[in-house]
Formats: C-alpha cells, structure tokens, sequence
C-alpha cells in the first residue's frame, strides 16, 4: 500500500485533513509531515495578532499520522472502509508551531492487538527540534461496503 491510497482512505478532508504526505512507512512505525498554512481557520483567533497552532491541532495531526495512518496499512489486507476512533492521548508541549512552519510526525507501534492500536508519537519542526510528543492509541476496525 503506498502513502497516496494511505492518505486516499483517511477518512478527513479540507479544512481538517492535517497529513501532506508519508517518507516511511512498515509494519512497526509510520513518518509524515503537514505544513501548517498561515491561511488554516483556527489561526484567525488563536491568538489576535501573534497566531500559534492551537495544541489540540497538533495532538490531531498527530493522531492522523501517527495512528490513523499506521491504523490503515496495518488493516490494507482486510479491505478498503478503515474506521478508527481515538480512544486515549497523553502529549506534552515544548515548542510552538507558528503559520507556515513544516512539522515532521514519526510514530512507533507499542502494541496493536484486539482491534487496540497503541502508539508513541513524537512530533519535530524544520530545525528537528522536539515539538511535542506522547501516547496516542486508538480503535481500528474495517467496514465491509454493505455495512454502510
């Protein structure tokens, strides 16, 4: 499965899809980036005249490389309906993520069994300083087309 149909199934769209592409992708780890618009509708009050990324924005784009996507090639071979559902997230902060900046997500399964995929997701910007990072786990399950 490549990073396109990766990305083709996740189940979001503009102006709340938060993944530009995958560089790396197996069974165990998943790396992607998302470039962060100066134009992205939370930054017009977030905060007046000195807009930053909002941390539960960064907590998503996260969750939607670092589980989400792993979540979806770990199901390519039951189908093509993936459906998760965050379950749990623990992230802490250490630097800020302005309009325009590029971020680099790189997340590694701890486990993915009984349908639970659990994983540490660490995220960095262009000077590949530590942005933040945690535990983001989530449930995974694939919906066949006559379930919908």
């Amino acid at each position: 499965m490549t990073s396109d149909q990766i990305i083709n199934l996740l189940p979001y769209q503009t102006p709340f899809l938060f993944v530009d592409g995958l560089s790396h992708i197996s069974e165990e780890s998943i790396k992607g980036h998302y470039t962060f618009k100066e134009t992205e509708f939370f930054y017009s009050g977030h905060f007046k005249n000195k807009p930053i990324t909002p941390g539960v924005i960064l907590t998503e784009c996260m969750a939607q490389i670092g589980v989400v996507c792993l979540g979806i090639y770990l199901l390519k071979n039951i189908g093509t309906h993936p459906q998760i559902a965050l379950t749990s997230s623990q992230v802490d902060f250490y630097k800020m993520v302005l309009p325009n900046e590029k971020v680099t997500v790189v997340s590694e399964k701890e486990y993915y069994r009984f349908n639970k995929l659990k994983c540490k997701v660490n995220m960095y910007n262009e000077k590949e300083e530590l942005v933040c990072r945690g535990t983001i786990a989530g449930m995974l399950k694939n919906l066949s087309s006559d379930a919908e």
